[in-house]
């Protein structure tokens, strides 16, 4: 397990390798190692072995070394990890691309806090936070009450109880504040485009919210996920078509119009499609996350013993 730092919740996975009878080794991330630590550490002591689940720092080097001699991988990262390890037996964790899609013939005012909350749940830096939100009509007047809403989230040290935007030293907030404006390039601005670093003094920042408006709902941003809350709206029309939706990992669709969610439903590189007003972050064991992880590690087989 080559794990992320952006959410505790990626090491619920590889704990079902073990379940299947995979020993396990647990590279973190420098970001965020204190739960595989424990979480190894909690499984040592309700019984395995030092041999079948082992906490393993590292460079990246040794990450590579790791793959290269694990008989199967879960590696997280962004676009380029994935096409690094795409031809290794590797199950590539890359970014989720979420979306909301609002019809015609709904009132977006009415779901405007699961729109927020999608958003910024967890500091936004989620695979399952919205990245882009597709509207039928004009996206000017939602964007503006999504910016005004998100403007009001405070920037807290990350120990505060009531933080809860993403703290980054100055250096790397400036850097996540370069190439956000970078990727805005030529849309309208309603959150975020004078800057998203509020520094707290002790040489870290808060990651400020950012929203704005693109010109097409095919435009290159819908696809540019951001570790803070940061969402890119779109207007969207049926003459579009489902295009501007491939690639997703949860699409949340408030739309009454069925034809078009069953042909979202049958685009397979929309792994979740959520219809009503379900925030994107929403997860149940029974509901596969990226498929199961059960499907990568083992082989289904139909037998049937019967007599001669």
């Amino acid at each position: 397990m080559h794990a992320a730092g952006n959410h505790p919740a990626i090491h619920a996975d590889w704990i079902a390798a073990l379940a299947l009878g995979y020993r396990v080794a647990v590279r973190p991330s420098r970001r965020e190692p204190f739960t595989p630590y424990r979480l190894v550490s909690a499984l040592r002591m309700a019984g395995f072995g030092d041999d079948q689940v082992v906490f393993l720092p590292g460079e990246y080097e040794a990450a590579d070394e790791m793959i290269r001699g694990a008989d199967r991988s879960m590696v997280y990262g962004g676009d380029a990890i994935v096409e690094k390890y795409a031809s290794q037996a590797v199950l590539p964790q890359g970014p989720g691309r979420s979306k909301i899609l609002i019809g015609a013939d709904v009132d977006w005012r009415e779901h405007l806090d699961l729109i927020v909350d999608s958003a910024s749940r967890g500091g936004g830096t989620g695979c399952t936070n919205t990245t882009a939100v597709f509207v039928e009509g004009d996206p000017l007047p939602l964007a503006t009450a999504l910016a005004e809403r998100l403007a009001a989230l405070p920037s807290l040290p990350p120990e505060a109880e009531e933080a809860v935007l993403p703290v980054q030293p100055v250096e790397a907030a400036r850097a996540f504040e370069r190439h956000l404006l970078d990727v805005a390039r030529g849309t309208t601005p309603l959150l975020g485009g004078d800057g998203i670093v509020d520094e707290l003094g002790d040489g870290s920042a808060a990651v400020r919210p950012a929203v704005f408006v693109v010109k097409s709902p095919d435009a290159a941003q819908v696809r540019a996920e951001m570790p803070f809350p940061c969402v890119w709206v779109a207007g969207w029309t049926t003459e579009a078509g489902i295009q501007p939706f491939k690639d997703t990992l949860v699409l949340t669709v408030l739309v009454s119009n069925e034809r078009l969610v069953e042909q979202l439903i049958d685009e397979p590189s929309i792994r979740n499609v959520y219809g009503g007003a379900h925030p994107t972050y929403w997860n149940a064991p029974n509901v596969p996350h990226d498929g199961y992880l059960a499907d990568f590690l083992m082989e289904s087989k139909g037998f049937i013993a019967g007599m001669v």
